[in-house]
């Protein structure tokens, strides 16, 4: 294709990463799976241990879960065919917020099409040209867009630093405005400082947003996030969340005072402008709300694997970083080194997910490891010899 200098087009054909990582046979993404999302699967022929995977309570294929969305395709439909706003409320959608809104102990939750649709409507809609929002440094991409989209002026403080968070509320003290954090850290798997947060947003008059799309279903007694965790749920003035980890599902939701989540009901673009969740996902999310409140056991059994392999992974001599949750990095800091550590592993039966810049800045890729509920002792173990021998025939330890 012949392209001028100004044609947009210039550079998708100037992207050569992409090029150079498949004909170096690294290109680890887009890898199909085949059958259930379980803890050890079948890929590609072979048997492999899951360890790539959000599905922290393990619900995905559970018996009572998978029986409701069956159920809800028989009595619904497929689909809405249409936004929550005009044709696209169920019964369905309204029993989910009412049970979100109860589980979370808010006034009011809302549903969104997906975990990055909840960011987007939720932060373009409450913030403004006239406001600012303080953003954690490491926040999801669909925080960063959020704010993007509002117009708003966006200050980013240095990761869980309230220092550097304070030093900025200071010279702008005058200004309205809302700190928007992740609650578990997707990457890193470590924690907001959400008592310290808490503390500094009414020290300073500024509102709290906890995205915990990581958080709820892991974290706290309940499953309810991070703040329970902490044991400041109540203080958090909205909570951001998404279905498509501990809920086996896909969707979003955002949680909060009753006022406020009709505002943004009535007035979110990506509320009233997208097709509403299909009914056989309303329905497993409900579902997946009943076997959490039923089997509460799954949390801790999800953190005891992951406390299994944290230990057994640092023991060998590798960075696990700061990680207090389900989710447990393995800092390589070079990315040629982490994708064929990848590799490597992915041959020997170990699943797992490279992280390359930019999603985390240069010197800090890695191979991101997450644990299930259904994970057992022998599987971890199983797991941490492979790493142990591909780290070790890779020099990593």
């Amino acid at each position: 294709m012949d392209l001028s200098p100004n044609d947009v087009f210039r550079k998708c054909f100037d992207f050569e990463r992409l090029e150079k990582v498949q004909n170096a046979g690294l290109y680890p993404y887009f890898v199909p799976l085949g059958g259930h999302v379980g803890a050890e699967m079948e890929i590609n022929g072979h048997s492999i241990i899951m360890l790539g995977s959000n599905n922290y309570l393990g619900l995905t294929d559970h018996r009572k879960v998978m029986e409701a969305a069956k159920a809800a395709v028989d009595k619904y439909g497929t689909g809405c065919t249409g936004s929550r706003f005009l044709n696209g409320t169920l019964d369905l959608h309204i029993e989910l917020e009412e049970k979100l809104a109860d589980f979370l102990g808010k006034e009011m939750a809302i549903t969104f099409s997906t975990g990055f649709q909840a960011n987007l409507g939720v932060i373009s809609t409450i913030v403004g040209r006239n406001d600012i929002i303080y953003l954690d440094r490491l926040d999801h991409a669909s925080i960063i867009d959020g704010a993007r989209m509002s117009y708003a002026r966006v200050l980013k403080y240095r990761h869980n630093d309230l220092d550097h968070l304070r030093y900025m509320l200071e010279n702008n003290g005058r200004s309205s405005g809302v700190i928007v954090t992740d609650g578990v850290f997707s990457m890193e798997g470590d924690l907001a400082d959400i008592p310290g947060l808490v503390e500094v947003s009414g020290e300073y008059g500024v509102r709290l947003m906890v995205d915990d799309a990581h958080g709820i279903g892991t974290m706290g007694a309940r499953g309810r996030g991070t703040a329970e965790h902490f044991g400041c749920h109540d203080d958090v003035d909205i909570i951001i969340g998404t279905f498509s980890k501990s809920f086996a599902c896909v969707g979003g939701f955002a949680a909060g005072p009753a006022r406020v989540m009709e505002y943004i009901k009535h007035t979110a673009r990506t509320m009233i402008f997208s097709a509403s969740l299909p009914p056989a996902a309303v329905a497993t999310v409900i579902a997946a709300l009943d076997v959490l409140g039923e089997e509460p056991e799954l949390i801790t059994r999800c953190h005891t694997a992951a406390e299994r392999a944290r230990q057994g992974l640092a023991s060998m001599g590798f960075n696990v970083g700061n990680s207090e949750t389900p989710i447990v990095p393995i800092i390589i800091g070079d990315e040629t080194q982490t994708l064929v550590f990848w590799k490597l592993l992915f041959q020997k039966g170990v699943f797992t997910n490279p992280v390359v810049s930019p999603a985390v800045a240069s010197g800090g890729e890695m191979l991101r490891t997450s644990y299930m509920a259904s994970h057992t002792d022998d599987m971890i173990d199983r797991a941490l010899e492979i790493f142990e021998k591909c780290g070790k025939e890779m020099g990593i330890i």
